[in-house]
């Protein structure tokens, strides 16, 4: 199972990203979470703490790896070929919920013309993670697939993009859907969060029967998340969380495949 969590800033998704990757290790699944957003905070997610997040250096900005596996001795030249499989097994963190984690760090986007050592490192090591290892791979990823070639995000089994009542967010991922069908995603679906009312709800499915676009669930709002969150603690811990056991409801449904 492959999952990407894409999403406007603020739609929680994050916290459903981190959610799915726990919830598939609680399934027997080895599961690795990938936070390949430019503000990574999936580590906090995860259960580790401040401090243990802030030792992470993330793969784009590991300065001493990057040259390992790139450089050639010679000034503005690179290697294209290289290993990234010891890269997981040297630089993976293992959380305290039971999950991998990588933290890939910024790159830019697809189309932007760079070809820098560490965007070389980081999509090799996204394909080879989504199309060559067997664990469960969940990906935190920002507003887009930016992070992903082609022939990775073929290969993603779905992509979920999480989204609110707010218009805003709503736009964006009717944008996010039209860059990952694009990029050849087949199953791309939107998930609700924070949802406190009928009226909420109604929102979401209404813009997505307009726009063509299919919904798996709603995650409702939950003050244990919230405060969770305020006191700097992971909410995937609290087990009378609602917004927890909807999560993995959805794990539930991607695994059925009945979407």
């Amino acid at each position: 199972m492959k999952v990407a969590v894409s999403g406007k800033g603020g739609v929680g998704k994050t916290l459903i990203a981190g959610g799915l990757a726990v919830a598939l290790a609680k399934k027997g699944f080895k599961t690795i979470a990938i936070d390949a957003d430019p503000s990574p905070n999936l580590a906090l997610t995860l259960g580790l703490s401040p401090e243990e997040a802030n030792r992470i250096v993330p793969i784009s900005e590991n300065k001493e790896l990057i040259e390992a596996k790139t450089g050639t001795g010679y000034a503005g030249v690179y290697r294209l070929t290289f290993t990234v499989d010891d890269i997981v097994r040297n630089y993976a963190v293992m959380t305290p919920l039971g999950v991998n984690l990588i933290v890939m760090g910024t790159v830019r986007s697809v189309g932007a013309g760079c070809t820098c050592p560490a965007n070389a490192v980081v999509r090799l090591l996204l394909r080879h993670l989504v199309v060559e290892r067997d664990e469960a791979v969940v990906l935190d990823m920002e507003a887009g697939v930016e992070h992903m070639g082609r022939g990775t995000a073929q290969h993603v089994d779905v992509m979920l993009v999480v989204v609110n009542a707010n218009m805003k967010a709503l736009e964006t991922a009717k944008r996010i859907h039209e860059l990952g069908a694009k990029a050849g995603i087949k199953r791309i679906l939107l998930v609700g969060n924070k949802i406190e009312s009928p009226i909420q709800k109604g929102v979401i499915e209404r813009f997505a029967s307009k726009n063509g676009l299919k919904v798996l669930d709603y995650l409702p709002f939950d003050q244990k998340v919230v405060e969770a969150e305020m006191q700097g603690t992971t909410p995937l811990t609290r087990e009378d969380s609602a917004a927890v056991k909807a999560i993995e409801r959805l794990r539930d449904k991607l695994l059925q495949g009945n979407t």
